[in-house]
C-alpha cells in the first residue's frame, strides 16, 4: 500500500474511532438521563401512593365517625321513643285506675278534694258542680258541705256549692261553673293530668329511667 493510502486509511480509522466514542458517550448520557427520570418518576409514584393512602385513611376514619354518630343518634331516637311510649302507657294506666276507684268507699274524699281545688281556682262565691254520671250519684249535700268547709279552712273564704242541673259529664272528674255562668274551672282527670303532665312525666322518668334521664 502506498504511503498516501496508508495515511488516508489511518485518518479514516481515527475518525471512526472518535465517532464511536462520541456515540458511546451519547448513549451513556441518554442512559443516565433515563435513569434519573425513572428515579424521579419512582419518587413521584411513591409520593402519590402515600397521599392516596393518607386520603384513604382519612376517608375511612370520617366514614367510621359518621357511622358511629348515626348509630348513636338511632339508639337515642329509639330510647326517646320507648321512653315516650312508657310514659303514655303509665298515664293511661293511671286514668284506668282512677276510673276503677269510683266505686271505692274512699272515693268521696277524692271528690271532696277535687271540688275544693276547683272552687279555690274558680274564686266564685257560689258555683254549680258537675261530674260524670257515676260520680254524680256520690255527690250529695254532705259531700258539697265538706268541700265548702275545706275551701274555707284553706282560704278563709266561704263558697256555696250545689249540684249542677246540666247533663252529666262524659269523662271522670268535676267541672265547677260560677253561678253567673261566666267562668268555669275544669278539674276532670284528663285536664288535671294535662296541667300536671310535665311533673308526672318527670316522676315517671325518675322512677323508670333514672340512669338515662336527659337533663
Amino acid at each position: 500500500m502506498e504511503p498516501a493510502e496508508r495515511d488516508k486509511a489511518a485518518l479514516i480509522s481515527d475518525i471512526e474511532a472518535d465517532a464511536q466514542k462520541e456515540a458511546e458517550a451519547l448513549v451513556e448520557e441518554a442512559r443516565t438521563r433515563v435513569a434519573e427520570k425513572n428515579k424521579y418518576a419512582d419518587k413521584q409514584i411513591e409520593s402519590l401512593l402515600a397521599d392516596a393512602h393518607n386520603r384513604a385513611q382519612e376517608q375511612a376514619e370520617a366514614i367510621r365517625k359518621k357511622a358511629a354518630s348515626a348509630a348513636e343518634l338511632e339508639v337515642k331516637r329509639r330510647f326517646m321513643k320507648l321512653r315516650t311510649q312508657v310514659v303514655e302507657d303509665v298515664l293511661a294506666q293511671v286514668e284506668e285506675r282512677l276510673a276503677a276507684r269510683i266505686g271505692d268507699g274512699d272515693y268521696r274524699t277524692t271528690l271532696v278534694n277535687w271540688i275544693a281545688e276547683a272552687a279555690i281556682g274558680l274564686g266564685a262565691e257560689s258555683a254549680g258542680v258537675n261530674a260524670s254520671q257515676r260520680e254524680r250519684t256520690l255527690i250529695d249535700d254532705r259531700l258539697l258541705g265538706e268541700a265548702g268547709e275545706k275551701v274555707r279552712t284553706e282560704t278563709g273564704r266561704a263558697v256555696t256549692l250545689t249540684l249542677a242541673a246540666a247533663q252529666p259529664l262524659e269523662s271522670q272528674g268535676v267541672i265547677l261553673t260560677a253561678a253567673d255562668g261566666r267562668t268555669a274551672f275544669n278539674n276532670q282527670v284528663k285536664t288535671r293530668m294535662l296541667r300536671n303532665r310535665r311533673r308526672i312525666r318527670a316522676l315517671i322518668h325518675d322512677a323508670l329511667f333514672a340512669d338515662n334521664r336527659e337533663e
